[in-house]
């Protein structure tokens, strides 16, 4: 195993987007944000972990589809510790190996609620990934009062804790996509949190919206926020269930979230030609300016209401 340390980007930021947040672009790169606090600049796009573990791809798809997107300008990876019962960790422990390792941001999420269980799953993931330092440890999907309450109660913090000043993860934070009176609740607790993941897209912007009522704080204090369910989320080689509506595209999607102050957008990419379009939208982003948000999500309307598209709010 191997501890990484973490390359940082010399180029000048330059305020970007009117919407408080500073931006970088080396040249024929990707752009760059910061990501809040933590000292560490991310590209746009981030790679998600899910997807590149599922069965259809084999082993060397995985790990082609990886390298590909690192050379591409990717340098913050996704993923989590039960995705694809732990492939998706495996074979993003092959892809970093060397080299690779030190070209990438790495984060990975958990789903312990009590000291034992996280001490295990953060075991569990170092192994895979084939690391002993996770540049950033998730708390993932909170969903309700008893998630929250058992994080900050239960004493799972303090394995955070340790296991930050142990040199095994390097940041913390939370990850959650149905009700976005969890996440204000988590951020309310007694923790400097370095990062929040949550759905955002233009969907989102009608019902349980996390782009009017989390991201707001997150960007007061500061807070990495990295978006996701983009795309509205799809398993198995599909497509995400916005663009099954047929209603909207992916550069559109992909645009409309890089063109919110967010420090990422993490998607999903589990074939070349998807990472491919996906890294020329990031690298030729413009963004939307707010007319044009807005003509987007009235779009959005007719399909968004009540959330019967965003299935994953519950």
């Amino acid at each position: 195993m191997q501890r990484r340390t973490f390359i940082r980007l010399s180029t000048g930021a330059s305020l970007g987007l009117g919407l408080g947040i500073a931006q970088a672009q080396p040249e024929k790169g990707l752009p760059m944000r910061p990501l809040g606090n933590t000292g560490e600049q991310v590209s746009l796009l981030c790679l998600g972990g899910y997807h590149i573990g599922q069965s259809h791809l084999s082993e060397k798809e995985s790990l082609r589809l990886m390298h590909a997107a690192i050379d591409g300008g990717i340098n913050f990876f996704d993923n989590a510790w039960e995705y694809n019962n732990g492939r998706s960790e495996e074979l993003m422990g092959k892809a970093l190996k060397g080299a690779h390792r030190q070209r990438v941001l790495l984060m990975t999420k958990h789903l312990g609620r009590d000291p034992a269980t996280a001490l295990r799953q953060l075991e569990d993931s170092l192994r895979r990934l084939q690391t002993d330092c996770i540049d950033l440890w998730q708390f993932h999907s909170i969903k309700t009062p008893a998630d929250v309450n058992m994080i900050y109660e239960s004493g799972a913090l303090e394995i955070a804790r340790q296991a930050r000043e142990q040199g095994k993860v390097r940041f913390v934070g939370f990850t959650g996509h149905y009700r976005t009176d969890r996440h204000l609740e988590m951020l309310a607790g007694d923790f400097d949190w370095d990062t929040v993941q949550m759905p955002l897209n233009p969907f989102d912007y009608h019902y349980e919206s996390f782009a009017q009522r989390v991201l707001p704080v997150l960007v007061k204090r500061s807070i990495g926020s990295i978006a996701m369910k983009t795309m509205g989320g799809g398993m198995g080689g599909g497509k995400g269930v916005f663009l099954r509506s047929g209603e909207v595209k992916a550069a559109e999607l992909l645009r409309y979230a890089m063109s919110l102050p967010v420090s990422t957008v993490c998607v999903g990419m589990d074939r070349m030609e998807t990472l491919e379009a996906n890294l020329a939208s990031a690298r030729d982003f413009t963004p939307f300016d707010e007319a044009e948000m807005n003509a987007l999500r009235q779009r959005c309307l007719p399909l968004a209401d009540g959330g019967k598209i965003e299935n994953y709010k519950g």
